[in-house]
């Protein structure tokens, strides 16, 4: 029975333009790029990020979709998307899950592992 799978990259940048150190607001950007490597297509419905910072506090955001897009992936298609967020640390962690569908209505999870926020300059 052919199945999609999604495998997802991330890539994270620090956004001094749009951060405020002085005043807890330190912005990161994060490019995911989410690959149906599976043999049936498959659409993202939603998210769920965990984002803890420096001193342990965590925030828990859930949405649909991402960047306002529901996308269907074709096998072997991939959809990247940028966001950002402020974090009141300057480093921390994000990690999380996309919740799937199949076009057969079956839903399935893809867990996307922890990744770094961190400044360079934070950095040993």
């Amino acid at each position: 029975m052919p199945r999609p799978e999604f495998s997802c990259s991330v890539s994270v940048s620090p956004k001094p333009e749009r951060s405020q150190p002085e005043a807890g607001a330190h912005a990161f950007a994060y490019t995911v790029t989410i690959r149906n490597s599976g043999d049936a297509p498959a659409q993202l419905i939603g998210r769920q990020w965990i984002i803890t910072d420096a001193t342990g506090r965590i925030e828990e955001v859930r949405g649909l979709g991402v960047v306002g897009k529901q996308p269907l992936l074709q096998p072997g298609e991939s959809f990247e998307y940028t966001s950002w967020l402020r974090l009141p640390t300057p480093n921390g962690t994000m990690h999380g899950r996309f919740y799937c569908m199949t076009d057969e209505a079956m839903p399935f999870e893809t867990i996307v592992g922890e990744f770094s926020l961190a400044l360079a300059s934070t950095l040993h």
